[in-house]
């Protein structure tokens, strides 16, 4: 199931999502039908390069092994990412996002 604050890609998709769940609230969508509307409804969150990665963290005026601390990861972990020796996914890439949109302060 979906979070209430989920982002989704429109206020259509909005609209569609919300009938589905409804719908699989009440059993009339199964878990794979609720899926697929999940993964076609939301904002995906898109990949980061490693350059894009640094200039976030600069952005944000901190150390690699302070931005690993906001992330929850290894500081030689953030080096891999802006060497690109290594790729950010789920909940890293997820926070990485918020801090993007909102700042780090969001994730604080």
């Amino acid at each position: 199931m979906v979070a209430k604050r989920a982002r989704y890609r429109s206020k259509i998709a909005r609209t569609v999502h919300e009938t589905v769940r409804g719908l699989h609230r009440i059993g009339l969508a199964d878990k794979r039908t609720m899926r697929q509307f999940d993964s076609s409804c939301l904002t995906s969150v898109e990949e980061l390069t490693p350059r894009q990665i640094q200039a976030l963290r600069e952005r944000e005026d901190v150390s690699q092994a302070v931005f690993a601390g906001y992330l929850n990861v290894r500081p030689g972990l953030i080096s891999q990412w802006e060497r690109g020796e290594k790729k950010p996914s789920g909940p890293s890439l997820k926070l990485l996002a918020i801090v993007q949109a909102r700042g780090l302060d969001a994730i604080a």
